[in-house]
């Protein structure tokens, strides 16, 4: 295309036809920049300019100062709440890779070709139902009178009923329930993705399977669970449904600690400065997991 533009039109007319190929693709960007920057960064920004405000009775002092970020790191609880989200984060997405690499490489290993397709559907199921009721749904099989206990008093296990809801075992375990079919799906597609001749080469070099899964497999499906879980680790650590439903009040994590200030208080200043904080937690992750994986394929 750039051969036949030099040949045909002359310099100036050459000119203004590389200027109009450079801004060809703009009508079509341009509804997509818009959205972004409606949606996303006017609000994010509109937020910063928040934070740096200060409640002030009934109204807002605009002052600029970093007072909401030096009470969160004055206020033990406040700073407690992030150590919570960042404990209960940790542990759903550990177990949650610890609980889908197995399930997808039964799905993509030992799951017949014609099969695979219905078996990815039954265990996409639980993302048809709404986010609100598998938390109660879960709700009602850890309280006093749910199935567990119910089952462990039948079978006399135990002679009173334990409390499992409203505890971060609860929390963890509607956090497992959901995001297992997210990392399934990801493993599931690098593990379809992978090539057997790499097996086969690692086997003929004298691997034996622990070996060649440890070696090969894993390093080459890694991009699978790094993407998974970091789609775990931002949906987690910004959820309020399932700590709010599964785990009561008895532990505070950081968006219920936002919703407070929100809630009750009227202060969105520091509910945006909270917010904020939430936020380079997040980037900080994605930029060490990120790098990470970048120094593994160097």
């Amino acid at each position: 295309m750039t051969t036949s533009i030099d040949a045909s039109l002359p310099g100036s007319q050459s000119t203004a036809a590389y200027r109009w190929l450079a801004f060809a693709p703009l009508p079509y960007i341009l509804p997509a920049m818009l959205w972004t920057l409606l949606f996303f960064a006017a609000p994010f920004v509109a937020m910063l300019l928040m934070s740096l405000w200060q409640l002030s009775g009934p109204g807002l002092d605009t002052t600029p100062t970093l007072a909401n970020y030096a009470q969160f790191f004055n206020n033990p609880a406040y700073f407690q709440a992030m150590v919570n989200s960042a404990e209960v984060t940790a542990i759903v997405t550990v177990v949650s890779i610890l609980l889908a690499y197995p399930f997808a490489w039964i799905l993509a290993e030992r799951v017949p070709e014609r099969w695979q397709r219905l078996a990815l559907a039954l265990a996409v199921l639980p993302f048809w139902t709404s986010y609100v009721v598998r938390s109660y749904a879960w709700l009602l099989v850890l309280g006093e009178r749910g199935i567990v206990n119910q089952t462990l008093l039948g079978l006399h296990i135990l002679s009173q009923p334990i409390q499992l809801a409203n505890t971060r075992f609860a929390t963890v375990v509607g956090f497992v329930h959901f995001f297992v079919m997210l990392l399934t799906l990801t493993i599931y597609a690098n593990l379809k993705q992978l090539s057997p001749s790499y097996r086969k080469a690692a086997a003929d070099l004298g691997a034996n399977p622990v070996q060649v899964f440890w070696h090969v497999v894993l390093p080459l499906t890694l991009s699978g669970i790094m993407v998974g879980a970091f789609l775990t680790i931002v949906l987690a650590i910004g959820d309020y449904i399932t700590p709010q439903v599964l785990g009561g009040n008895n532990e505070l994590l950081m968006p219920q600690l936002i919703m407070l200030q929100i809630g009750r208080r009227g202060d969105f200043p520091l509910a945006s400065a909270l917010s904020i904080l939430l936020m380079i937690v997040v980037t900080l992750v994605y930029l060490a997991m990120a790098r990470w994986l970048k120094l593994e394929r160097a």
